[in-house]
């Protein structure tokens, strides 16, 4: 039976941004496990990290509010999920200060009746792992598996944003598991990773790029230490910093990193037996190669 959510996707999933990969896939491991994801229609920013710059407290939430109420128009359910860990955070952050601040809840109601909306409360705004482990179970995601990807070696990136201040489904803020336990559903072996919850720096690659490259070559050395093949993260701002950078790592620190760095649906949709197009893994900049065993 199929299972349907509203779906806000966020900026950089969008065709050619820089985690158009984390949408095909998505779309690709949704389709196998007959989930449909409805888009918002004409949503907009969720403000993210530049919302925390200079913008103001109210335009930042306010954005996200609009979102929220675009939502609530357009479906009657309650679940709204993001594949992308700061829109998910962003979504779940304003809808909690909208039904605990009464004055915040006043304001954004101001901004959206400017926008011909208006919104509740009632959504529940989820990351789409959620929904895999709440919704679709343990179980069945193993049972969809036909090319156990036996003898890789995993480091679980989860960082910042999925872990704090929210968690996800209960799991140890310190310590979170469910990556390590998806790639055991895959058939790989999670390695021991003491970086699995350290910040990559985010949006400050921008501005203090030496200092995010730091925080990055710590991330790949772990991962190297403990005999990873390719790391896997739900965080495209993770993906993004880990891999992208690692030439101005090996650069600035004359290091020789070249580990791929992969989504947990990219994962999923090659141990399920899906092409390496319908993983987007054509589209890695440091190449999956590890993988090609195993998809074809």
């Amino acid at each position: 039976m199929t299972k349907t959510y509203t779906f806000y996707p966020g900026c950089s999933s969008e065709k050619k941004a820089s985690a158009a990969n984390l949408d095909i896939s998505v779309q690709s491991m949704c389709h196998i496990l007959d989930i449909r994801l409805n888009e918002i229609k004409d949503w907009n920013c969720c403000s993210a990290s530049i919302g925390y710059a200079e913008g103001g407290e109210l335009p930042r939430l306010a954005l996200s509010a609009r979102n929220l109420g675009l939502a609530q128009k357009q479906s009657h359910r309650k679940d709204v999920v993001a594949t992308c860990a700061a829109c998910w955070l962003a979504l779940r952050e304003t809808n909690d200060r909208l039904n605990e601040d009464a004055e915040i809840k006043a304001e954004m109601d101001e901004v959206l009746q400017a926008a011909h909306l208006t919104y509740d409360g009632s959504l529940r705004p989820r990351h789409l792992v959620e929904v895999l482990i709440e919704d679709i179970g343990w179980d069945t995601l193993k049972e969809k598996v036909k090319k156990p990807l036996t003898g890789l070696k995993i480091a679980g990136y989860v960082g910042c944003q999925t872990n704090r201040p929210f968690g996800v489904c209960g799991d140890s803020f310190e310590n979170p598991t469910y990556l390590d336990k998806m790639i055991e559903i895959c058939g790989a072996t999670p390695v021991a990773f003491d970086k699995k919850v350290a910040c990559c720096g985010g949006a400050l690659a921008f501005s203090e790029l030496e200092k995010v490259c730091g925080l990055i070559k710590d991330i790949l050395q772990s991962a190297k230490d403990s005999g990873a093949d390719l790391i896997v993260t739900p965080c495209p701002v993770c993906q993004l910093n880990v891999e992208v950078y690692q030439d101005k790592v090996n650069q600035m620190f004359g290091t020789r990193f070249k580990i791929p760095v992969v989504y947990y649906s990219q994962l999923f949709v090659a141990a399920w037996g899906g092409s390496w197009k319908q993983a987007a893994l054509h589209q890695q900049i440091v190449p999956a190669n590890v993988l090609k065993r195993f998809v074809r």
